[in-house]
């Protein structure tokens, strides 16, 4: 495939200390949607909660943070609130910190969802502020997207050292880094305020802009059909591990650190490839390898299999950030909505398809289930090769 002089970009300088603090916020803000889960059986234990009461908590944090988010990024487009992003991160720890406090399961559903706004009002402004202070570059996007990577992937772990210090009592101390990291994002954003004056002047004018609205609901289609596997495999690699492969429990659960690993360096490299030779192309380039390696990873042995999932999970982010990107490039004028759709709406969807995955998992098997992850991968290819470069 040619790459036309048009798609290489020119090099951009991030601003590295604005860029640091944006990727920690969004590290604690993830931090927060990524516990909840870890919550749940002590919840059980403690509060007597069933299963489905359990479950329901982690659909009302992940359901309200992605459904939401859309809506807060056209109230960020409309009034263009850097503030918003410190309050989201604080209302993220803050409703995370609150279920030690809560003996009702209607007072820990509210605590959740309050954490779960907090994470959606969070994503439109932070990603238009990334935007900013990296210059309009993927590689700027990346380090912000890795860093909620980063952060949902240890929440987990996170929420067991807390729960090991003092219980289900000490999860105030959840809230204090979301609060100690909004006060650094309003000072931040106090010494940013001539860039952030002149970056709201540029999406005012951008506004004027064409917006390609067919590219971009193309975009979010193939993101979805790319996060529907992603998410599958997070629910069963670990169990097909265990069962059918014959591994520990301790390996499964390797497997999948592994996978999160190898896909925040997916990302990171993914966004230099597309600053060099064109977002589109990593697109592509990204998902073909990714439906080859899914065609196959039903058929291995334990180690290939890890290594395989290695390849997967690095193909599956390597386009995250690019896709980011390009989404707010193909509507300039609504940045913030752009961000919400491929950073909440677009994710939330692809994890709805997994769970019917998981029925169909149910009906015939996690083996069989598997042998359909390609099918999502390459309607996301053909998607995606459809995709023109951004005007302007």
């Amino acid at each position: 495939m040619r790459v036309s002089a048009a798609s290489v970009a020119v090099p951009v300088r991030v601003d590295a200390r604005s860029m640091s603090r944006l990727s920690v916020a969004h590290a604690l803000t993830d931090m927060c949607q990524g516990a909840v889960p870890a919550l749940l059986p002590t919840l059980i234990a403690e509060r007597g909660l069933n299963l489905a009461s359990a479950a329901s908590l982690v659909s009302i944090t992940s359901i309200g943070s992605a459904v939401v988010q859309p809506l807060f990024g056209i109230w960020a487009d409309r009034i263009s609130a850097p503030l918003l992003a410190p309050l989201g991160v604080a209302l993220a720890g803050l409703g995370l910190g609150a279920v030690g406090f809560c003996h009702s399961y209607l007072a820990l559903a509210l605590a959740v969802a309050l954490s779960g706004m907090g994470v959606a009002l969070f994503h439109p402004e932070a990603a238009r502020m990334a935007n900013m202070v990296g210059g309009g570059s993927v590689r700027g996007m990346s380090y912000f997207s890795v860093g909620g990577n980063t952060g949902f992937a240890i929440g987990p772990l996170v929420v067991l050292l807390v729960l090991s210090l003092g219980g289900i009592s000490a999860t105030p101390l959840l809230a204090v880094p979301g609060l100690l990291i909004a006060v650094v994002l309003v000072v931040d954003i106090e010494r940013l305020k001539g860039h952030i004056a002149r970056a709201h002047a540029r999406t005012a004018a951008a506004a004027a802009e064409p917006e390609q609205w067919g590219p971009f609901v193309r975009l979010v289609g193939a993101a979805v059909a790319r996060t529907a596997p992603f998410f599958a495999l997070m629910a069963f690699i670990p169990i097909y591990a265990v069962r059918q492969l014959g591994a520990s429990h301790a390996l499964g659960s390797l497997a999948l650190t592994m996978m999160l690993m190898c896909g925040a360096c997916g990302t990171l490299i993914g966004s230099r490839c597309a600053d060099r030779f064109g977002k589109r192309l990593v697109l592509v380039w990204a998902m073909l390898p990714l439906t080859l390696l899914l065609l196959l990873l039903p058929h291995l042995a334990l180690l290939p299999m890890l290594a395989t999932l290695c390849l997967v999970g690095f193909a599956i982010d390597a386009p995250f950030a690019t896709t980011v990107v390009l989404g707010q490039q193909y509507l300039p004028g609504r940045r913030g909505l752009a961000s919400g759709i491929t950073l909440g709406l677009a994710i939330g969807a692809g994890g709805l398809v997994a769970t019917v995955l998981g029925v169909i998992a149910d009906a015939i098997g996690i083996h069989d289930m598997l042998m359909l992850l390609p099918v999502f991968s390459a309607l996301a290819l053909a998607l995606v090769a459809t995709l023109p470069d951004p005007r302007g």
